[in-house]
């Protein structure tokens, strides 16, 4: 996210993404989180604008799931979930695997944090300030208490890595 605590512009756009990966070092940390998960989540508009951007699905070998309100079944990449996200998220925990990984949005993401369904929060602060835009994180009704567990640099990037209190 922007220092500022933007994941996009107003109107969605990221360019300013791939502006900044030059003051970034290799893939700032990305395989390494990756090798952890073996589940992805993300909302529809999320998966959507991913798919946008890319000519491959981006996480192969990866279980996906995708809520939405619309779509349900599946496609060749994702599952669609129609279903209430604390107790679909609760029987994924139930399930022996690694790491899941809630990709976004913002709506969701607040959604799981809501629903007390998030444990870690691993965020890469990117040196630039957007002044506007879509934010990681919604108002909460109450603060979220959180514990360090590491930070890391790559290169201008800097990756903090918490446990959620609680």
């Amino acid at each position: 996210m922007s220092l500022d605590g933007y994941i996009a512009e107003k109107d969605g756009g990221i360019d300013w993404l791939h502006e900044m990966e030059s003051v970034g070092e290799g893939d700032n940390g990305y395989e390494d989180f990756y090798n952890r998960i073996d589940t992805v989540l993300m909302g529809k508009k999320t998966y959507d604008q991913v798919m946008s951007f890319v000519q491959e699905f981006p996480y192969p070998g990866k279980k996906a799931y995708v809520f939405s309100r619309s779509t349900t079944g599946q496609d060749k990449h994702v599952e669609y979930v129609n279903e209430d996200i604390g107790s679909f998220t609760e029987s994924l925990r139930e399930k022996a695997g690694q790491d899941i990984w809630m990709v976004g949005g913002s709506d969701l993401l607040h959604d799981f944090i809501k629903e007390g369904l998030i444990d870690e929060l691993i965020i890469t602060l990117i040196p630039i300030i957007l002044g506007a835009g879509v934010p990681l994180f919604k108002h909460q009704a109450a603060p979220i208490p959180l514990k360090l567990i590491r930070t890391k640099p790559y290169g201008e990037f800097v990756q903090v890595h918490y446990e959620v209190k609680g």
